[in-house]
């Protein structure tokens, strides 16, 4: 019995320690995997940097829609591949469009070469997967505008009921470098590359792989580039403006494919009021308003140094001025700062205003107007006129006439002395594209508009990508460090700031003022620093003191840029508020608490003003900021299309432009190799896999003998 107990328990012996066995190998195999796995995992990213060359500072074309199309530009789902070819001149085309032996092709351009008609030669080949442009260095000397002849066209006040004669341009053409490229639908990615040294890494990948020795075929590998920008929506704001919202009411992970273009319009009042509540009927409202916004070709590409900054930053001079005059407060009428956001596409902030305005949304009637003042571009002036535009339908209504006149006479007094020359326009030709022709759809007002073109425009780089601080003719002196380039005064911004001096004391005597005003006066250095802020740099000490703490991701290094985009509160909006409540505002003696909360201190006039808590700037004896509270008229209010409001996605009224969205935007270099060595590294690759897969099955099975020891053999009694 002993016996026959000790054979069985080292039979149970035996078993426990092939099991054991078996398990051992199983784990072992399992940790052998995971190690793999997890060194595959960490050499993974390595991998991918040995293999491609990410480029890091580039713009890509999206796609924006409206009720009736499309435009922009898109990548295929998973990003288009081509073997990269540098366009440096025109007959550079003939290889890429018919002599190359490797389509598709990814074109360089140089920036010179960005034309329309190169672009649609480009769009009708199959052999184009994508293209990146080399900003040109100057500016093209013949100028470049991708925007339209006939800016905002359909949407201002003349039409086939209001001045036909005028209507689309007619007469006129405002802006006769406009190509529209930028209203063209591509089929393919197109990026702006930003940066000269990432342009010198491609056109170095190109020469060493793909330029053609002595007329011969280049070998492979070649240098390749792939171009992410798959958009969401398709064919119009309808079909997406539908899809989305078909997808928030049936999903419960709703995905919307397209967002209307949408901010928040900057306005103020030289005398308090309300904001939440309506202005006596009985008081009148002198409205100075410029816009805030530009755009280009590329998605966030938009100085616009002449097309907005050079106006808002005059504008917000004047009001600065204004501010100063120790009488305002007792003026027969009130002024408005207005700051219009997304006038570019058809109005959108003008538009939303006199929408609010009609159906009583905002504190101020269209019936409050007493005049409407304009300042569109003006920076380039030829021999310093500044022209003087009125509508010449709305000169015949004998009611309208004279206030007009009061108007123009107001400017023509404002100018005397100044180095400003003031000239009017024949009143034979229309207004210019102007936020002042929305509230003309509404109500017969009297206004002007100021402009440094009589008739087409001065800008060459109209809604351009080179409508930059050069344009404007913005020098500084070499070696100056970045506060003593904040603070240098450019001829730019004396001649900007006697354009607002005008402006302020004319705005001065509409208001009803009857002082003297040779002392309102802008101030240049104000205005020069308004403009590198704007236009070179808006992370600079004098930013950085009057915004609030919680809000320094507002400033980088980057060029500022001043597009809508679709996010609420983009940074020139914000930027414009704090500027203006800083040059217009008051600095009362209040702590953050108070100043956060102003309803908890006596008689705050919480409905009248706004308080602002800014950081400060750096006490000299320390690193820390000394912050203040500053006392303000400055309000937002929304610049949202009324078509997106009324859900009347298809209006001829109202703008109706969205843009679309995107998972993925980034571009890459890398050497691609043949197609037949493609294949053969896939079959390859399928061997190993299946002969691995083979291997693991047989060790597995066979673990009991393979990993079986002497020491396991026969029986151990007791």
């Amino acid at each position: 019995e002993k016996m026959a107990a000790g054979a069985a328990g080292g039979a149970s012996w035996r078993m426990g320690a092939a099991e054991r066995r078996g398990r051992g190998a199983e784990t072992l195999f399992r940790g052998l995997l995971f190690c793999v796995l997890g060194c595959g995992f960490c050499w993974g990213n390595s991998v991918e940097r040995k293999i491609y060359i990410p480029l890091n500072k580039t713009a890509p074309c999206v796609r924006l829609l409206n009720a009736t199309h499309q435009i922009g530009c898109q990548s295929s789902m998973n990003g288009d591949t081509g073997v990269i070819h540098v366009v440096e001149k025109d007959q550079d085309l003939k290889w890429v469009l018919t002599d190359g032996p490797h389509p598709p092709y990814m074109v360089l351009l140089e920036g010179e070469l960005f034309t329309r008609e190169l672009m649609l030669q480009l769009k009708g080949s199959s052999r184009i997967s994508g293209l990146a442009v080399a900003i040109s260095k100057p500016s093209p000397a013949q100028g470049f505008s991708p925007g339209l002849k006939c800016p905002n066209d359909g949407f201002g006040v003349y039409s086939n009921d209001y001045g036909p004669q005028y209507a689309h341009c007619n007469g006129t053409v405002w802006n006769p470098l406009g190509n529209g490229l930028a209203y063209e639908d591509f089929n393919f990615p197109i990026f702006l590359l930003e940066d000269a040294n990432e342009t010198q890494v491609i056109k170095q990948c190109y020469h060493d792989h793909n330029l053609p020795q002595n007329g011969s075929v280049p070998e492979y590998p070649l240098c390749a580039m792939q171009l992410f920008a798959h958009m969401h929506a398709v064919t119009n704001t309808v079909t997406c403006m539908r899809r989305s919202s078909l997808q928030t009411a049936f999903s419960l992970n709703p995905e919307e494919v397209c967002d209307a273009l949408s901010d928040y319009n900057v306005w103020s009042t030289l005398k308090p009021i309300n904001a939440s509540s309506k202005i006596d009927p009985m008081d009148e409202v002198v409205i100075v308003a410029t816009r805030i916004d530009s755009h280009s070709f590329f998605w966030n590409v938009a100085p616009g140094a002449e097309s907005a900054v050079a106006s808002f930053v005059t504008h917000l001079a004047a009001a600065e001025a204004l501010h100063k005059v120790p009488d305002v407060k007792t003026l027969p009428r009130n002024i408005m700062f207005t700051f219009f956001q997304g006038e570019t596409f058809d109005y959108i902030g003008s538009s939303r205003m006199v929408y609010d305005m009609e159906i009583d949304k905002f504190p101020i009637r269209l019936d409050n107007i007493y005049s409407f003042l304009e300042l569109s571009q003006v920076a380039l002036r030829d021999s310093s006129v500044l022209w003087v535009h009125t509508d010449p339908v709305s000169l015949r209504n004998e009611s309208i006439q004279p206030q007009v006149k009061t108007l123009v006479e107001a400017l023509m007094t404002s100018s005397v002395g100044a180095n400003v020359s003031l000239q009017e326009v024949n009143q034979s030709q229309p207004l210019p594209p102007s936020s002042f022709q929305r509230f003309l759809r509404a109500k017969h007002i009297p206004g002007v508009v100021l402009a440094d073109h009589r008739s087409s425009f001065q800008n060459r780089y109209y809604q351009s990508m080179y409508d930059t601080a050069e344009n404007i003719l913005m020098k500084y002196p070499e070696g100056l460090s970045p506060e003593e380039t904040l603070d240098y005064v450019t001829d730019t911004a004396k001649s900007l700031a006697e354009v607002a001096t005008v402006v302020a004391r004319a705005l001065y005597q509409l208001a009803g003022g009857t002082s003297n005003t040779s002392a309102i006066q802008a101030d240049p250095r104000t205005v020069s620093r308004m403009l590198y802020g704007f236009l070179i740099k808006t992370n600079n000490s004098w930013f950085q003191s009057i915004i609030k703490q919680d809000l320094k991701g507002l400033l980088g290094d980057e060029l500022p840029q001043h597009y809508i985009a679709v996010t609420q509160l983009v940074n020139t909006t914000q930027l414009v508020q704090y500027v203006l409540a800083n040059l217009t505002g008051t600095v009362v003696n209040f702590t953050k608490e108070e100043c956060l909360n102003p309803e908890k201190t006596p008689n705050p006039e919480k409905e009248m003003y706004v308080y602002t808590w800014a950081q400060g700037s750096r006490d000299p004896n320390s690193t820390s900021r000394v912050p203040f509270c500053i006392r303000s008229t400055v309000h937002l209010s929304k610049a949202a299309s009324p078509a997106f409001e009324l859900k009347q996605w298809g209006s001829t009224e109202y703008s109706t432009w969205t843009e679309s969205r995107w998972k993925d935007i980034r571009a890459r270099i890398f050497l691609v190799a043949s197609k037949e060595l493609e294949i053969i590294t896939l079959v390859v690759g399928i061997a190993i896999l299946i002969l691995s897969l083979l291997a693991t099955y047989f060790i597995n099975a066979k673990a009991h003998v393979l990993f079986s020891s002497s020491g396991d053999a026969g029986a151990v009694a007791y």
